[in-house]
């Protein structure tokens, strides 16, 4: 099944995530042979174990943040000319790769350049992931990151996005922080490919909250941090 996803690279960033990424790696791979872990300046072994599960792994040697990493893993995946699709992925096991597919299905359609998930359109009977305080933080962003750029997103600040080539190709991400997913959001926004903006569409995705995630920064107060960075900026 693999080889049917061989214009898709996974783009994943990779901080600290020696305890994980092996899974995660040998996990997506099982669907995705194209995973590219952009390793930000780890200090444990994050990257040999990411290499020895199968990811091409390319190193920062200092930490720069999720969007420095995000863009490093957007220009190694345009350096394959037989890419057409970037999924950004994260290296702690919160997304699934059924949710990935069932991207890749919508955006293979050709009318959508863009899908992003949210976790405000599981209608998957699973119970609310996150808790009633950090959802508000969590929609108030939102609410801002629509405002500021034109866009109708549910979950702007969720990490799992399928991203068309024309579309990667075009993508700068200045903003290294938090606040780079609401950059995505805008850059995609205002973009125009052939003289008509770009279409994005969004998809329900279930994100697995564990102990480890929530430990990891999945905390109220890191929604807090988004909000707070998103108005700074």
């Amino acid at each position: 099944m693999g080889m049917t996803n061989a214009d898709v690279w996974l783009v994943v960033p990779l901080h600290n995530e020696a305890s994980v990424i092996g899974d995660v790696v040998r996990e997506s791979r099982s669907v995705f042979p194209n995973v590219v872990c952009v390793d930000d300046g780890s200090s444990d072994d994050s990257a040999v174990i990411a290499e020895s599960a199968g990811a091409v792994v390319v190193r920062h040697p200092v930490n720069l943040g999720q969007g420095a990493a995000l863009q490093t893993g957007f220009d190694y995946a345009l350096s394959d000319p037989a890419m057409r699709y970037v999924v950004t992925f994260d290296a702690d096991g919160q997304h699934q790769v059924s949710d990935v597919e069932m991207m890749l299905l919508r955006i293979r359609r050709g009318d959508v350049q863009a899908v992003f998930g949210s976790r405000f359109l599981d209608r998957s009977g699973h119970p609310a992931a996150t808790g009633a305080l950090k959802k508000l933080v969590l929609r108030s962003a939102v609410a801002y990151t629509n405002l500021t750029t034109g866009t109708r997103l549910t979950d702007a600040h969720n990490g799992l996005r399928v991203l068309d080539r024309s579309v990667v190709a075009r993508v700068q991400i200045t903003q290294n922080r938090m606040a780079h997913a609401s950059e995505i959001v805008s850059q995609i926004g205002a973009l125009r490919l052939d003289g008509r903006r770009v279409a994005i569409a969004e998809a329900p995705v279930r994100i697995l909250y564990t102990d480890y995630s929530r430990a990891k920064g999945q905390s109220l107060w890191n929604a807090v941090n988004i909000l707070a960075e998103l108005v700074w900026r």
